[in-house]
C-alpha cells in the first residue's frame, strides 16, 4: 500500500496487554506491508500504560504515544489521537483487540474503491445479556431522536481518508461524540459488518456512568427532540388541565357533584411538580453544553509524549 496508514487506540489500564495488541498490529504491519503511523493515547491510566508504551516505543519506531494529564474520558483521547495524525488512511480500533488489527485490510480496500468512510457494524456482540439490550435500545432511541442519520449498531471502529478527518476536526466541540460528528460530516460512507470479539482480558474502562455519559453526548448534540419533547408535554398537560377543569364545573352546576377531591389534588400537584423538573433538566441539560462551549477551555491536556 502506498498510502501512509495512522491506525489510533486510545489505552487505559491496559499495562498487562499493550504488547499484544502492539504483536497483532506489527504482525498485520508485516503482512500488508504499511507505512505505518500508531497513535498510542495513554487516558490517565492508573497503572503502567505509559511506562509499557515507552518500552514499546524504542522496538517499534512507528509509535507515536501522548499521556493526557487525566482521565478525560474515551473520545476525547480518541479526537485527540486524530489531531495528530498523519496518514491518508486513518483508522480508529480500541485496545482490547475487541477491533483485531487483522480486518483493517478488507476495511482499506473500501477506501481504494472510492468510499470515504468505512465503519463498523456490530453484528454480535460478546457482553452480557443487558449490555447488549442496553447498547441496542440507546442506538435506535438515538437514531429516532437525531436530527442527522447515524447507523444503529456502529461504534468509534472505522477506517477514513484523510479529508474527512480534517473536516470532523474543524467541530470544536467540548463533549464530542465523534460517531455523531463522523455521520454530520457526510462524504461517502459504507457500513460492513463484522462480529466483534470478545474481550481479550481484564475489564472495560467503560463504566455505567461513562456510557450514559456517552449516550447524553449523543442524544443532545445531535437531536433537539429533548426540547421539543417539553412542548409536546406542556401541549398534553395544558389540555388535560382543561378539560379537567371543564368537566369538575360542569358537574359542580349541572349535575350537583361536589368537588372533594384532596388526594386528586395532591396527586395532581405531585405529577406535575415532577414534570417541571424533568422539563428544566433537560433544558439545563443545554444551557451546561452551552456553558462549556462558551468557556473555551482547551478541551485536554497532554502531559508527555513521545516521537510527537
Amino acid at each position: 500500500m502506498n498510502n501512509k496508514v495512522s491506525i489510533l487506540v486510545p489505552v487505559y489500564n491496559s499495562a498487562a496487554f499493550v504488547d499484544k495488541l502492539l504483536l497483532a498490529i506489527d504482525t498485520q504491519c508485516k503482512i500488508s506491508k504499511w507505512n505505518l503511523e500508531l497513535i498510542l493515547v495513554d487516558d490517565g491510566s492508573r497503572d503502567n500504560s505509559f511506562g509499557k508504551i515507552e518500552e514499546l516505543a524504542l522496538r517499534y519506531p512507528y509509535i507515536k504515544g501522548l499521556k493526557l494529564s487525566k482521565n478525560f474520558g474515551h473520545q476525547i483521547a480518541v479526537k485527540t489521537a486524530l489531531t495528530h495524525c498523519t496518514g491518508d488512511y486513518v483508522a480508529i480500533i480500541d485496545d482490547d483487540l475487541q477491533d483485531p488489527p487483522s480486518l483493517l485490510p478488507s476495511f482499506f480496500e473500501y477506501l481504494d474503491k472510492g468510499y470515504d468512510v468505512a465503519y463498523g457494524v456490530r453484528k454480535k456482540r460478546k457482553e452480557s445479556l443487558i449490555k447488549r439490550i442496553s447498547y441496542s435500545a440507546f442506538y435506535r432511541i438515538l437514531k429516532g431522536m437525531s436530527d442527522i442519520h447515524i447507523p444503529i449498531d456502529s461504534g468509534d471502529f472505522c477506517v477514513m481518508k484523510k479529508h474527512v478527518v480534517e473536516n470532523m476536526l474543524k467541530l470544536q466541540e467540548q463533549n464530542p461524540f465523534l460517531r455523531g460528528i463522523r455521520a454530520w460530516v457526510g462524504f461517502k460512507q459504507i457500513g460492513v459488518e463484522y462480529e466483534r470479539s470478545a474481550r481479550l482480558q481484564g475489564e472495560s474502562g467503560y463504566t455505567l456512568k461513562k456510557l450514559l455519559k456517552i449516550a447524553l453526548d449523543g442524544i443532545f448534540s445531535f437531536s433537539s427532540a429533548p426540547i421539543r419533547l417539553i412542548t409536546i408535554l406542556g401541549v398534553v398537560g395544558f389540555a388535560f388541565a382543561t378539560i379537567y377543569s371543564i368537566a369538575t364545573i360542569y358537574g359542580y352546576f349541572f349535575y350537583g357533584i361536589e368537588t372533594k377531591g384532596f388526594a386528586t389534588l395532591a396527586i395532581l400537584i405531585s405529577f406535575f411538580s415532577s414534570l417541571i423538573l424533568i422539563c428544566l433538566g433537560l433544558i439545563g441539560e443545554y444551557i451546561v453544553r452551552i456553558y462549556d462551549e462558551v468557556r473555551n477551555r482547551p478541551y485536554v491536556v497532554i502531559e508527555k509524549t513521545i516521537n510527537v
